[in-house]
């Protein structure tokens, strides 16, 4: 079936201070059709979102965009809206301080003899999340919400403008297996009405599942575009990263685990925040050397573990942790970097960056100690540190000196890596530490979180991804509800064992 063509880009160039972001870009995406983009990190798949929605100003970038067969320009957000484009950012951009239902209608609340009319915003608010199969409460303040919680948020305000097109920047990084589900088959449905999709992602599976052809970009340029039947995972990662990644999890290591460095007896916390998920009776061990992943669906209290553990969530009711052989009752992010245990956070944006400093300043801000004297940075040391850092995890040199900012969302989270790297810990607690980076990025820190294993080192590991866990722990603990529902010995595991931990199944011996 010949479809028309809804939005096409013709030798699109865009640079920032000199140096090339998109480099004579060509693309198009036909009416019903999802459309994948698919690069390494700083490849300039969000700076084509930036200028495809109007976030650039006419004159800043050269080439032509065409909307429905005519040229257009759009000279700001707003108008790229009202032709019928939404964007759903891999940063997102929500205001914590202000209800779900506040959220989803910003700038469009609904209106009654000049006022808001609250009753008929919350009742849209609670249909547009029931279309979209998002179990929130429209009533509940976003700063109250878990990260997978917000990312449904992004997603029912983008949808409930019902677009044209659809532009979604790593829409299911925070989702759970259930709500990745949930999206796909609405994404599917908005295929068979005649939506269309721009999508973005570094989960490669969810690439060849969804989309009907696949556009490549490698260091700005658009490489090639082919039918998703056309392509393999092996062959997309090829083009993606110019060479070939025969592995994708490295080998595990053989040595021998060492002694207890984290101690979890009989662990239960809470918080006052309504809705919140409570840790109960938690008990784990962590040896050094052993890598102990965590899974489960969302809101079974994963995050909140590790938060708890270096002092940024809850109320410790009862229980006991013991950290490097010493009692750990009273938890705080000093203390913790200070006893050698460092987190490298899921809410990058709000724990892991500082935004408006530069990279190198990002990355020393968790060991100025191991850098100064007598109270002063020495810079030629800081340089020296950071500079090995970055050489490890792939970021490149020219970038310390740029606003964190200004990275895309996979070497920011390189960053927030890096700097907990540098602080020298013991005891490292990984959430969601794969979140928005590229195949190759991903090759890259899985090497390094093996080689920090081999070094002695205790990893506890949250993801989402189950094949993550299955191919990087040595032990997978799942959770649900706030509880450690079994614990599981690898390296041969049973993903339909783990699953069935998660959502609390029996299974049939």
């Amino acid at each position: 079936m010949n479809r028309q063509v809804l939005l096409a880009a013709e030798s699109v160039s865009k640079e920032f201070g000199g140096v090339a972001a998109l480099r004579d870009v060509s693309f198009d995406v036909r009416e019903g059709e999802i459309h994948a983009i698919c690069g390494e990190n700083g490849a300039g798949k969000s700076t084509l979102i930036k200028l495809l929605s109007g976030q650039f100003t006419p004159g800043s970038y050269t080439g032509q965009l065409r909307f429905q067969g005519k040229p257009v320009v759009f000279r700001n957000v707003r108008e790229a809206e009202a032709a019928g484009i939404a964007v759903i950012h891999q940063e997102m951009a929500l205001v914590e301080s202000l209800s779900v239902a506040e959220n989803l209608f910003l700038g469009r609340l609904p209106q009654r003899a000049g006022r808001i009319d609250w009753r008929r915003m919350l009742a849209s608010a609670r249909e547009v999340l029931d279309r979209v199969g998002a179990d929130l409460d429209p009533e509940m303040r976003v700063a109250d919400l878990g990260m997978g919680q917000k990312q449904l948020v992004e997603i029912t305000r983008a949808l409930s403008r019902n677009p044209r097109l659809l532009i979604l920047d790593e829409p299911t990084a925070a989702l759970g297996e259930e709500e990745v589900e949930i999206l796909s088959e609405h994404l599917c449905r908005l295929r068979g009405q005649g939506v269309s999709a721009i999508y973005i992602s570094h989960k490669l599976g969810e690439i060849l599942a969804l989309s009907d052809r696949v556009t490549v970009l490698r260091d700005g340029s658009s490489v090639r575009t082919q039918d998703v039947t056309e392509l393999t995972p092996d062959a997309l990662i090829e083009q993606m990263v110019g060479r070939e990644l025969r592995e994708v999890y490295p080998p595990r290591g053989t040595q021998a685990r060492g002694e207890v460095a984290l101690c979890l007896e009989g662990l239960s916390a809470r918080t006052e925040r309504p809705g919140a998920p409570q840790l109960c009776n938690i008990s784990l061990s962590l040896r050094c050397g052993e890598i102990l992943g965590i899974g489960g669906l969302m809101g079974a209290g994963r995050t909140e573990l590790l938060t708890h553990l270096y002092g940024l969530w809850g109320q410790r009711l009862t229980g006991t942790v013991t950290l490097n052989g010493r009692s750990y009752p009273r938890p705080s992010p000093r203390r913790s970097l200070a006893r050698g245990m460092m987190l490298v956070t899921e809410d990058r944006q709000r724990w892991g960056l500082v935004a408006l400093r530069t990279v190198d300043q990002n990355l020393s801000l968790s060991s100025h100690e191991a850098i100064s004297r007598w109270g002063w940075v020495v810079g030629s040391v800081e340089q020296d540190r950071n500079t090995a850092a970055m050489k490890k995890l792939n970021l490149r040199s020219d970038r310390r000196v740029l606003a964190v900012r200004q990275l895309s969302g996979g070497n920011q989270q390189k960053v927030v890596v890096g700097r907990g790297l540098l602080s020298a810990p013991q005891v490292i607690l990984l959430d969601e530490p794969t979140r928005g980076i590229d195949v190759g990025a991903r090759r890259e820190l899985y090497e390094e979180v093996r080689r920090l294993a081999a070094a002695g080192k205790a990893i506890l590991w949250v993801s989402s991804e189950l094949p993550e866990l299955m191919g990087m722990s040595d032990r997978i603990a799942m959770m649900r509800a706030g509880i450690v529902a079994g614990v599981f010995e690898g390296p041969q595991f049973d993903a339909r064992r783990l699953m069935a931990a998660a959502t609390g199944q029996t299974m049939a011996t």
